[in-house]
């Protein structure tokens, strides 16, 4: 009142049409601001999220402000999800069968030589056919048959494995490259018929549910348990333990009274459930059945004299198959050459001043434990026995050398009760690595995957090559090697942890990091050269793998 007094009337006119201009400029920038967000959001829900490979990623796409880029990023995730497991779908027979005696049969079936000669020369090819018949003795008509190529000379213990090319229609080749010089035998074996892949792959599918996870909660002084998972399958209050950036979610029911940050240990058991028919459970039975050849040993014999000389192995370089042999219990590359570790000195200097982290499985914990039992300057920080997965640094104060084993991420599978307050997703394990030309990350995972649907470890290794991107970005000179599978007992369970799914595994994370700058140790490979048929091989297989890292890592 007192200012309207004071101003002359030109004055409080420009103040009045001053301040209409003001309020009309914030008011049409307000509404522009509306207008332009608005749009964009009708866009990202036009573009939502899917629902998912399963029920769990609908909890990602229906979250309440989610942020708009996170969305994107997960369409684009789930994209690529779909399409690594429709590769595998496509390559998995589907057959529905009533009758074990029209499944294929490894007695009846024929292998024979397409390149047959009195003897061959070293590096040369042995080409076998193979036509696969079934009980009744009737030729296939299609393939997908799960098989197992190796040659070997078990007086050289010598071994390698053979390229099989299915042509799906009950023939297959396998090409066999004869490494060494000597007496040759050939082993073809059934691992399972195509009928039984297809039962396998179809039961994968089905659930979460062949493997129970028990919770321990601590209330005070009592330990409270609970049943655990990756599914909401039950009404009841559910703690949720959840990683929203990389969809990764695992769940616990909440006991009464107590806090979902009490939960501290986890275990897990197999569930008596099993999503095969009686019929298919006969039919896989039977594991790794030889098939019948009347060609005998082949002779091989040295017709050059001069060496191939091949290049050291180097970080990004293609792994083929075969990937390499084994010759005198010794495994070497076919695509590269492994440095001379012949001496302790010589492991030593290759390990100086290294920070080196092994991430994932207890196959990789086989490598810091037999690196410390061999390189005895190498001491465990911790010196006392130490539970069940529980985290392990050795350490060379002289030579500066770190290296460190830590378990992955959900799911861990054992009945031995394991802590959960050191438990990562090998992505943010990954994302707190500085990196540099000293640093070195060893990814090995899969084991434990096998008894649950595709789609948990493929998301799992697409996280992992996102998070191993973006390590390469901020430090290029980091080493990232990543460990394949080995292969396991004939005999374990074939529902659960039978090397078909590991198979499976193998050929996409092999597709997941094509590409990539990383080292592969084609462990998977190796362990069917060595025939080695266990998930925790002997030593020196073990050791093979760790010379093949060393010659990424100098």
């Amino acid at each position: 009142m007192l200012l309207v007094q004071i101003l002359r009337p030109p004055t409080l006119l420009a103040l009045v049409l001053g301040t209409v201009l003001i309020l009309s400029y914030t008011f049409h920038r307000t509404e522009t601001k509306f207008t332009i967000f608005g749009g964009l959001g009708k866009q990202f829900k036009e573009n939502e999220v899917p629902a998912g490979i399963d029920s769990r990623s609908e909890l990602w796409a229906m979250k309440d402000g989610t942020p708009r880029h996170a969305r994107m990023e997960w369409a684009e995730k789930d994209k690529e999800i779909k399409a690594v497991l429709r590769k595998l779908d496509d390559l998995m027979p589907s057959i529905t069968f009533m009758d074990i005696n029209t499944t294929t049969s490894a007695k009846n079936s024929k292998a024979t030589i397409l390149n047959y000669k009195s003897s061959y020369c070293v590096g040369e090819y042995l080409m076998v056919r193979l036509d696969l018949y079934n009980y009744l003795g009737k030729r296939k008509e299609y393939g997908g048959d799960f098989l197992r190529a190796r040659i070997s000379s078990s007086s050289l213990r010598a071994g390698a494995s053979g390229r099989i090319t299915d042509y799906r229609n009950g023939t297959y080749l396998v090409n066999f490259t004869l490494f060494w010089e000597g007496d040759v035998r050939v082993s073809i074996l059934l691992i399972h018929p195509s009928e039984g892949v297809s039962a396998l792959w179809a039961a994968r599918k089905k659930g979460y549910d062949k493997i129970v996870f028990k919770g321990k909660f601590l209330n005070k002084t009592l330990d409270v348990f609970t049943e655990c998972g990756f599914n909401k399958t039950t009404n009841a209050e559910l703690c949720e333990y959840l990683d929203e950036r990389d969809q990764e979610a695992f769940y616990c029911v909440k006991p009464k009274y107590v806090p979902c940050e009490a939960f501290v240990q986890l275990s897990s058991n197999n569930r008596p459930i099993s999503y095969l028919t009686a019929i298919e459970k006969r039919l896989l039975n039977s594991v790794g059945i030889q098939i019948p050849q009347n060609f005998g040993n082949i002779r091989v014999v040295p017709c050059k004299t001069s060496k191939v000389t091949r290049e050291k192995c180097r970080i990004g370089m293609a792994s083929p198959v075969p990937s390499g042999y084994v010759l005198r219990n010794t495994w070497h590359p076919e695509f590269c050459s492994i440095h001379d570790f012949s001496t302790l000195d010589k492991i030593r200097a290759s390990l100086k001043s290294k920070m080196i982290y092994l991430m994932g499985d207890s196959t990789s914990f086989q490598w810091i434990y037999y690196l410390t039992k061999r390189v005895t300057t190498l001491k465990y920080f911790d010196h006392q026995s130490v539970p069940v997965f529980k985290t392990r640094v050795a350490l060379d104060l002289e030579r500066n050398t770190f290296i460190q084993w830590k378990k992955h991420g959900y799911p861990l599978v054992t009945k031995s009760f394991y802590s959960v307050k050191d438990l990562n997703y090998i992505t943010r394990e990954i994302d707190q690595v500085a990196g540099d030309s000293d640093t070195a990350i060893v990814i090995a995972i899969g084991q434990h995957f096998r008894p649950f649907p595709m789609d948990l470890f493929v998301r799992r290794v697409v996280n992992i090559r996102r998070a191993i991107e973006r390590l390469l970005l901020r430090s290029p000179d980091t080493k990232v090697i990543v460990k394949a599978e080995n292969i396991r007992e004939m005999n374990a369970d074939t529902e659960r942890f039978g090397d078909f799914h590991g198979y499976a595994q193998y050929l996409a994370m092999k597709y997941i990091f094509r590409g990539l700058r990383v080292g592969v140790i084609d462990a998977w490979d190796m362990t069917i050269a060595y025939n080695s048929n266990t998930v925790h091989p002997p030593e020196q297989v073990v050791w093979s793998q760790i010379m093949m890292f060393l010659t990424y890592l100098c």
